[in-house]
């Protein structure tokens, strides 16, 4: 027998942990910040970001209407927020979107590694939101680990290869704390031209935890110029941002270490250690650590692998936070469930829904600020990208064949129907319902008299899930927060 397809059902977002922790608490967090009971400053990008997570998915505030040609049999489908920094369900459609997108149009067929880079604690709350600095280290990165590849199979004896990468800024760790990392994409070996017409890729034979050690020294040392350079080194810590940036400064500074508000405490008793030079070290097979950096090179995927390359992919490109692992916790704080355990044997922590909320505000990136970024042999102007990258697939044409009946040639990546990555991910079929067929879209309904008027009909609700009113002070819901709060109060 055929494996049975699952059949799509709308998902109901206002019904999520995570949304309920955002809906009841949102109002009084900016009525926290407004009153100077929070040390931060939201910026409107980050207003924007939350407000819109409230909207995202909810029929009231718009939808599109699909039908099936065959049967008249018709679905709605709610609009999204599209936002960038810790959305589910926005967050993960990118992801599905852009890894299927490199895996057919970008990559070529050859074997990748992931790169990942980590920075010191007193720096990520400078490159969080300095996006020009934290381009500068990108690029010392990258560049890095391409001249490491090129001087490797030099010595291989394939001289003049270059590869090429593919690089994802992630900005939280699994308890979404702000931890500005890198994951590097790389193409493991090098391209080189053989003749004026052939392009020949040769694989790295093999990586050797020493060569990771030897890559991150080179970065640190390359690191540590730049920014002394440019003078911001001050006691092992970035210098902070200028007045103009201030209030993405203290929203930065407040989600980093997350040991105490806004954005903690998590009740885990473990101060951070002080930044100090430190020697090479190698914790794992193909991961080393130095002064406060660390790089791991483990993760691989075959040429031929097509599923783990898209599954790689999509592991680098995943959403800060799946609506899953947040949970209602005891004494009404909210508990993220972690990927995997800490070192120390943590498995889950406990925040404050306020604290939870800054956590979220510090995840967004700020406008203008690229998550995705390409270089070597992949980079826009190489000469070699039109050239290994795959090239798209037309069906051949009959003599019967006119031109005007063959499906259009798709050159480089497109947008993909909402439908195909559903199919793709998931393997869930959007089709109607009663007789099975495809469903087409008809209409979008954005005016609020024709939405009330279907819904009402439907019989789905026609107004957002009320907000709570923000709470008095001193705002928290824990307990321990709030006798601390009091007690500084009555200091004061």
């Amino acid at each position: 027998m055929a494996p049975l397809t699952a059949v799509y059902a709308r998902h109901h977002p206002e019904q999520s942990t995570l949304y309920e922790v955002v809906r009841d608490n949102l109002a009084t967090l900016y009525a926290a910040v407004d009153e100077g009971a929070l040390s931060i400053t939201l910026p409107a990008f980050v207003r924007k970001e939350l407000d819109g997570y409230l909207d995202c998915g909810l029929l009231c505030r718009g939808f599109a209407r699909l039908k099936c040609e065959h049967c008249n049999e018709s679905r709605l489908v709610a609009f999204s927020c599209k936002g960038r920094g810790f959305c589910p369900s926005c967050l993960g459609r990118r992801m599905a979107s852009t890894a299927a997108n490199l895996v057919e149009h970008v990559l070529p067929p050859s074997p990748l590694r992931q790169w990942v880079l980590t920075v010191p604690f007193a720096w990520r709350a400078r490159l969080a939101y300095d996006g020009e600095l934290f381009g500068a280290v990108t690029r010392v990165c990258t560049s890095s680990i391409l001249g490491f590849y090129t001087e490797r199979m030099k010595k291989e004896g394939v001289s003049g290869g270059q590869s090429g990468a593919v690089v994802v800024v992630q900005r939280t760790s699994s308890d979404l704390k702000l931890a500005p990392h890198l994951h590097v994409l790389l193409l493991d070996g090098v391209y080189r031209e053989l003749d004026g017409s052939t392009v020949g890729f040769t694989a790295l034979p093999h990586l050797s935890t020493r060569e990771v050690g030897e890559v991150l020294e080179t970065i640190c040392t390359r690191v540590d110029k730049l920014v002394r350079r440019r003078g911001l080194l001050d006691d092992g810590a970035l210098e902070p941002q200028a007045e103009a940036d201030e209030p993405l400064s203290s929203l930065a500074v407040s989600a980093v270490s997350g040991e105490s508000p806004p954005a903690g405490p998590e009740w885990r008793r473990r101060m951070l250690p002080p930044l100090a030079p430190q020697a090479l070290a190698f914790d794992k097979p193909l991961c080393a650590s130095k002064d406060g950096f660390t790089l791991h090179a483990a993760t691989h995927a075959g040429a031929l692998d097509l599923v783990g390359r898209e599954r790689l992919c999509k592991y680098v490109l995943r959403p800060a936070v799946a609506q899953e692992r947040i949970t209602h916790g005891p004494d009404g704080l909210v508990r993220i469930a972690l990927k995997r355990p800490f070192a120390d044997g943590t498995v889950a922590i406990d925040l404050d829904p306020l604290s939870l909320l800054t956590r979220l505000a510090a995840s967004v990136p700020a406008p203008r600020l690229h998550t995705v970024r390409y270089a070597g042999v992949l980079a826009p102007a190489s000469k070699l990208r039109s050239r290994i990258v795959p090239q798209p697939v037309v069906a051949p044409a009959n003599d019967t064949t006119r031109a005007s009946d063959l499906p259009p040639k798709r050159c480089g990546s497109h947008y993909r129907p909402w439908a195909e990555l559903l199919k793709r991910t998931f393997d869930i079929e959007v089709h109607c319902p009663r007789c099975g067929a495809r469903m087409k879209l008809v209409a979008i309904v954005t005016d609020p008299g024709s939405i009330k008027r279907v819904l009402r009909h439907l019989g789905e609700p026609t107004d957002p899930p009320a907000r709570e009113p923000a709470r008095g002070p001193p705002y928290w819901k824990s307990r321990v927060l709030r006798r601390s709060a009091s007690d500084a109060d009555s200091v004061a």
